[in-house]
C-alpha cells in the first residue's frame, strides 16, 4: 500500500539536484508568495493533453516536443518565443501531412529554467563556486554573488513563464497559426535550403492539398480549426519547492495538478527509486514524462511505471529515450519488450539530443546532426523490430539562427560554432536544422506507417 500523498510528501524522500539556499526564511517567503499566484495552466487543459497522448500511445497520433535547453532571463523576448513557436508549427505541418496523423505539439517553454548538474561545484582558475543550475536558481556569471542560490529568482521565473504562456495562447488562437500562413513559411524556407529539390515535392503537395480544400470551400473562415491550433507547455519538474508551490487541487475533480505546465518530466538523474521527484510526480494528475537512458534496467522501469501510473491510465506516461546514436539499438529493446510484456500503455518518444554531445576541437560543446539523425533512425528501427509504435520526438531547438549543432544542410562547421553560440546550457538545433529534421522524420514515419499497414493486411 502506497503511503498517502500530499504536495509536500516529497520532503520525506531523498532529493537530489536541489540547490542549498543560504537563507531558509527567504525561501519560505518566496514559496508562500508563489502559493498565492494564479495557476499558469488549468487542470482541464492537462486532462486534454492526457487524452491527446492516449491517442499517441495507440498509434493514432504523433508527439512533437521541442524548445529551449534552458530558458533564460537575458534572452526573454517576444520574438524569440514567436520564432520557436513558428518552427514547431512548421515541423508539425510537415509531419502531419506525411504521416496523415494528428501531431500533438508540446513546447519546452514557459518554465524550462532549472537544469541538473553533474557536480555541485564548478571550478575555474582554482576558484570553486556553486554550479549554475538555471536562471530560476542562480546566475550563469561566475561570481560568488551570482552563483549563490536566490529564491526570489523563482518569482521572476513565474512572471516570465506567465508572459510566455500568455503569448503562446495568443499565437495559437489569434490567427498566427493559420495553416496557410505556416505553409508559406515552409515554402520560404524551401527556397533557401540547399536541399530544396529533395523536399520541394512534399512542400508542393501540401500546397496542392490546401488549394483543393479552398476550392471545396474549406478555408479558415469556414473551418476555424485551420486558423488556430492547440499548443501545450512542458518542463523538467526539477526545482521541487517551485513545483509544490504551484500545485493546486482541482475544484471539479478534487485531484491535484501541478499548474506550472501541462506536462512535467522526471530527468535521468532524479528517476531513481525512492526519489523525492518520483514521490512528487506520482500524486499529480498531469501527464508525466520519464527520461530513459542506458543506466535504466527493465525491472526498475516497470516498478517506476507501477508507482507513477498504478491505474495504467492511457496518456499518463511518456517514456523519453536518450541513449546516443551508437547505443540505442543495443539498449532500448529490453525496455520495449518489458513494457509490452506487462501491458503498460505508454508513449515512446525519442530524445536524440542528450546522448550525442561531443566537445569540438575549439572547446565548444556540440551535437553533430548526423548523430542526432542516427539515433532517430535507430529508435524507429527498434520499435519496428519489436512491434511497438515509436510515437514521438523530443528536441532541444530554437527558432533563432544559432550555430550550436554541427552539420545539416546548412552545414554548421566546428570552425563556425563561435559565430552565434548563445545557449545557456546545451547546444540546440537552429531553425533550419529543426525543419530539416522534420522532413527527414517525415520520410521515416511514412516508411514506418507503410510497414504497419502492410503487416495489418
Amino acid at each position: 500500500m502506497a503511503q498517502k500523498w500530499t504536495p509536500d510528501s516529497w520532503r520525506r524522500h531523498e532529493a537530489r539536484q536541489l540547490p542549498t539556499y543560504p537563507d531558509p526564511a527567504a525561501l519560505d517567503a518566496a514559496e508562500a508568495e508563489l502559493r498565492n499566484f494564479p495557476p499558469l495552466v488549468f487542470a482541464g487543459e492537462a486532462r486534454d493533453l492526457k487524452a491527446d497522448l492516449a491517442e499517441v500511445a495507440t498509434g493514432k497520433a504523433f508527439l512533437l516536443q521541442g524548445g529551449d535547453c534552458a530558458e533564460s532571463f537575458a534572452e526573454f523576448h517576444p520574438n524569440n518565443i514567436r520564432d520557436t513557436f513558428r518552427v514547431i508549427l512548421q515541423m508539425a505541418v510537415v509531419l502531419t501531412f506525411a504521416s496523415k496523423l494528428p501531431v500533438v505539439k508540446v513546447g519546452r517553454m514557459a518554465g524550462q529554467f532549472a537544469k541538473p548538474r553533474s557536480s555541485d561545484l564548478e571550478e575555474q582558475d582554482g576558484v570553486a563556486l556553486p554550479s549554475y543550475r538555471g536562471d530560476n536558481v542562480n546566475d550563469i556569471a561566475f561570481t560568488p554573488e551570482g552563483r549563490a542560490p536566490d529564491p526570489r529568482r523563482m518569482i521572476k521565473a513565474y512572471s516570465q513563464s506567465a508572459a510566455t504562456q500568455n503569448l503562446l495562447r495568443a499565437f495559437a488562437q489569434g490567427g498566427y497559426a493559420n495553416l496557410h500562413q505556416v505553409h508559406r513559411w515552409t515554402h520560404d524556407f524551401m527556397g533557401r535550403s540547399p536541399w530544396t529539390k529533395k523536399y520541394t515535392d512534399l512542400a508542393d503537395r501540401i500546397g496542392e492539398a490546401l488549394d483543393f480544400m479552398a476550392a471545396c470551400g474549406i478555408n479558415p473562415d469556414t473551418v476555424p480549426q485551420l486558423k488556430g491550433t492547440t499548443f501545450y507547455t512542458s518542463h523538467e519538474a526539477l526545482l521541487l519547492p517551485y513545483e509544490q508551490a504551484l500545485t493546486r487541487q482541482d475544484s471539479l475533480t478534487g485531484d491535484w495538478y501541478d499548474t506550472s505546465a501541462h506536462m512535467l518530466w522526471i530527468g535521468d538523474r532524479t528517476r531513481f527509486e525512492g526519489s523525492a521527484h518520483v514521490e512528487f510526480m506520482r500524486g499529480i494528475g498531469n501527464p508525466i514524462g520519464l527520461k530513459c537512458g542506458p543506466s535504466l534496467e527493465p525491472d526498475t522501469l516497470l516498478r517506476l511505471l507501477d508507482t507513477l501510473n498504478p491505474a495504467r491510465e492511457p496518456g499518463r506516461m511518456t517514456l523519453i529515450t536518450r541513449y546516443g546514436y551508437d547505443k540505442i539499438e543495443a539498449g532500448l529493446p529490453k525496455l520495449v519488450r518489458a513494457v509490452l510484456r506487462e501491458g503498460h500503455p505508454v508513449v515512446w518518444s525519442c530524445d536524440p539530443m542528450h546522448g550525442n554531445v561531443v566537445k569540438a576541437a575549439n572547446g565548444y560543446k556540440t551535437r553533430p546532426f548526423d548523430r542526432i539523425l542516427g539515433e532517430v533512425r535507430g529508435f524507429f528501427a527498434v520499435h519496428r523490430a519489436e512491434g511497438s509504435f515509436g510515437g514521438g520526438i523530443h528536441c532541444e531547438m530554437t527558432g533563432q539562427n544559432v550555430t550550436e549543432c554541427t552539420g545539416g544542410a546548412v552545414d554548421v562547421t566546428e570552425q563556425s560554432l563561435a559565430d552565434r553560440y548563445h545557449t545557456h546550457c546545451d547546444p540546440r538545433l537552429n531553425a533550419a536544422q529543426s525543419l530539416e529534421l522534420a522532413f527527414l522524420l517525415a520520410e521515416m514515419l511514412n516508411q514506418e506507417l507503410a510497414e504497419r499497414r502492410k503487416a495489418a493486411a
